[in-house]
């Protein structure tokens, strides 16, 4: 029987006799029988397996030597391997499970495209900039035309037949598209998914995704069309008719399955059945009618609702097992078939081929750079986006690899171009990470905080996280207790933050509250409502804008850090990731994730930040007004910046005659040595008038505001000051101290459990301090050296 050669490289007939079907389990491990061994030569000697002809054992261990050795298969091909594990691939990667492999690979790739098409939001077209839709079309048009004249020159230079410039067009027209799968893949792997690069780069790559789409299926139709008018006509028809019955009927039907899922509840797994289904014979008909593979699925895939309920669902059950699974099969099935023995450049259809993806390589990234330059973007950053659109990945991958199988592209011609898609999988991510830090924008030159807010008589800028809807109650109060007038406004920015699952681009909406919200599922409808009756009862004090960041949990603090940045907020107030129990004794829950988001904005917050702890305080600000009770606000103060800014927090909150304020001031017995003393004058400086005004006459009237000074000489007597004050007061405020190591906390840095909250924080939060006061932990704007 004619079949292939055992290696996956080679792809030549051979003569070979082999035993159909196959068998599929193995009659088990412990059975002895020769009938079954199989003969493995490793450099360490033979080894005895007992798989010979039976499928599913090759199989798994083909999988666990894929995944123990390594995810490129270059590794696992015969030119690396020869001295090492030739013997043993040869044995272990056969024959019999070639097509196994093969048909695994593909499925994955085709699964692979489709939930990048439901991750994809194609709004973005419509409402992006003109630096992204012209990044993403010079990315795209720009190599093909100048590769297009490139290979017109070397074929006549290097007198190329019809077969040899085949070859060249269809690296010419692979090697200048820009994936969106691929880019998001290495935004996300850089970790800068969400940063303004990062939204730049998804928006572009969209636009150029489109465009590769559209042209790649006229090519394939004029492919057709050379070998039959009426077959090319046919097809063109199929391709519409498909299309229009996705976004016709497709669509609506996947509408109704949201419309029948009641709002936080999962979808139905029939439903998700149902367009697997769906999938599978989209990608049938798309070979049918002579288009690629994954033109079905991808147009599925792009009707398909992102987002909760349907577009998160599938993302979420299939998505782990394609990325953690398949796809490294279908890596290392398409780089086991590069050889580096093959890489000769002897021949002229390979050094046509080398110049030609010179010329397209420097092509779109000299184009990708003009957009951004043109629009005074930095230097660097532009030089960032310009490697991000050169990137290569999967999809070109995938392409060669179908080419080769097919023997559209010869080894040597396979080969270069999988070795520069290696080589951009090296360069690129190495050289974004060097010319781009989503942190430097974030870098504080300019003061921006509570006392410099003050001090210029200026409107007071807050962005108010809200995490979960809990928070909402929490938040407001705590801007009622800031005593917005209309001599003192706020400007409160509210960002209602959302995981973002089922897509790959990053949603930031802006709600008006004046208008309703024009999307059909609303996420932040209550977070409006809950504001919008804040700003009513605060009218000319408060000024309210309310937004939502859909985007994963890793990159939130982005979202909040730009927010604030572009509002020139003074204040950013986080919520605290433990929920407590109305009385504030026992945790409900606790989310790390929030944790991790708070530590990374007060690491690089561009102005001060606050977090919050609600004890679980139900009693709002304007419930206790009506009843003729006065809430309590202790300030407790040790020294050092973010006590400077969290008594002048808290100043501004003794405005507010239904408010009484008590400054807390720790002293140590003995001399604080630690301190420096331009330190001990800024605190002064900042105490001064309330100070004066209890040493000047102890019977005068010091209105809602009073002063204690306690005089303790460790820690464990603060602590103990602390305690005997638990219920005296409704909200406690400190400042963060974060690695300031004073005498007055000697003995508690040691039991502290949450850094972010700084030693004092800790304390009152803690399951050990019996209180249901709330506590606001401030941290003073760090500015940049």
């Amino acid at each position: 029987m004619e079949l292939f050669n055992t290696s996956a490289r080679n792809i030549l007939p051979i003569k070979r006799c082999t035993a159909f079907p196959a068998n599929t389990h193995s009659v088990g491990l412990w059975n002895k029988s020769d009938a079954w061994q199989l003969n493995v030569s490793t450099p360490f000697g033979n080894v005895t397996w007992p798989v010979q002809n039976y499928t599913i054992p090759v199989l798994e261990i083909e999988m666990i030597s894929i995944f123990c050795i390594t995810q490129t298969g270059i590794v696992l091909g015969q030119g690396v391997a020869a001295q090492f594990i030739e013997k043993y691939y040869n044995s272990v990667f056969r024959l019999n499970n070639q097509d196994i492999l093969g048909t695994i690979s593909l499925f994955a790739y085709t699964m692979f495209i489709f939930l990048s098409g439901v991750k994809m939001d194609l709004s973005i077209v419509f409402r992006t900039g003109s630096k992204a839709f012209h990044t993403g079309s010079l990315a795209m048009i720009a190599p093909l035309l100048l590769g297009a004249g490139a290979q017109y020159l070397l074929s006549k230079h290097f007198e190329l037949d019809k077969q040899e410039n085949l070859q060249l067009m269809f690296v010419l027209t692979t090697h200048s598209l820009t994936s969106f799968p691929v880019i998001a893949c290495l935004l996300e792997d850089l970790k800068i998914f969400n940063s303004e690069l990062g939204r730049l780069g998804l928006s572009s790559s969209i636009i150029s995704d489109i465009l590769g789409v559209i042209l790649t299926a006229l090519a394939t139709l004029a492919k057709v069309w050379d070998k039959s008018v009426g077959l090319a006509i046919l097809d063109f028809v199929l391709v519409s008719l498909f299309t229009v019955v996705v976004i016709y009927v497709g669509r609506p039907a996947m509408m109704w399955m949201v419309s029948q899922t009641p709002e936080g509840r999962p979808v139905k797994k029939v439903y998700l059945s149902i367009i697997i289904l769906a999938l599978l014979f989209s990608a049938m008909l798309s070979n049918w009618y002579h288009m690629t593979l994954v033109f079905g699925p991808m147009i599925l895939g792009l009707a398909v609702p992102d987002g909760p309920p349907l577009g998160s669902a599938l993302v979420k059950t299939f998505d782990p097992l394609v990325s953690g699974v398949f796809m490294p099969i279908f890596v290392t099935v398409t780089m086991i078939k590069a050889d580096p023995h093959d890489l000769n450049l002897n021949t002229k259809v390979s050094r046509a081929n080398a110049l030609l993806v010179l010329v397209i390589i420097v092509s779109k990234f000299v184009f990708s750079l003009i957009p951004p330059m043109l629009s005074r973007m930095p230097f660097k950053d532009g030089l960032a986006i310009a490697f991000i659109m050169s990137y290569k990945g999967v999809v070109e991958m995938a392409s060669y690899g179908i080419a080769r199988d097919s023997k559209v592209i010869e080894l040597e011609v396979y080969c270069f171009v999988m070795a520069t898609v290696l080589v951009t999988a090296i360069v690129v991510p190495v050289s974004v990470r060097y010319l781009y830090n989503p942190m430097r924008k974030y870098a504080g030159y300019q003061k921006r905080n509570i006392m410099q807010s003050a001090t210029n008589d200026a409107e007071l800028r807050i962005v108010a996280c809200i995490n979960r809807p809990d928070n909402t109650p929490a938040i407001i109060n705590l801007l009622d207790v800031s005593c917005p007038t209309k001599d003192n406004p706020i400007s409160v920015y509210v960002l209602h933050l959302i995981e973002l699952v089922g897509r790959a681009t990053p949603v930031f909406i802006s709600h008006q509250l004046q208008k309703k919200t024009l999307s059909n599922y609303s996420y932040s409808e209550n977070v409006i409502l809950s504001f919008t009756h804040f700003q009513r009862e605060n009218h000319g004090a408060a000024n309210v804008n309310v937004f939502t960041a859909i985007s994963p949990t890793e990159y939130m603090h982005e979202d909040i850090c730009t927010l604030a940045l572009d509002k020139l907020a003074s204040l950013i107030v986080v919520p605290f990731h433990r929920k407590w129990s109305l009385d504030g004794t026992t945790i409900e829950s606790e989310n790390l994730t929030v944790r991790a988001i708070n530590c990374s904005v007060m690491e690089r917050a561009p102005c001060s930040v606050a977090v919050l702890v609600d004890r679980g305080h139900s009693e709002t600000v304007e419930s206790m007004v009506s009843r003729q009770v006065t809430y309590r606000v202790a300030m407790v103060f040790l020294g050092g910046s973010d006590d400077r800014e969290a008594v002048t927090f808290a100043k501004r909150m003794a405005m507010d005659s239904c408010i009484t304020l008590t400054i807390i001031h720790f002293v140590s017995v003995n001399e604080d040595r630690e301190l420096e003393q331009w330190e001990k004058v800024l605190d002064n400086e900042v105490l001064k008038d309330i100070i004066q005004s209890y040493d000047r006459d102890s019977d005068v009237d010091h209105g809602n505001v009073g002063y204690v000074k306690e005089m303790v000489k460790d820690g464990t007597e603060t602590a103990m000051t602390l305690r005997s004050m638990a219920d005296d007061f409704e909200l406690f405020i400190v400042g963060r101290r974060y690695n300031q190591h004073s005498i007055l906390t000697s003995g508690l840095e040691e039991w502290s459990e949450f850094p972010e909250l700084g030693v004092v924080g800790d304390l009152l939060s803690s399951t050990d301090f019996m209180s249901n006061a709330s506590v606001l932990v401030v941290q003073q704007q760090k500015l940049s050296n």
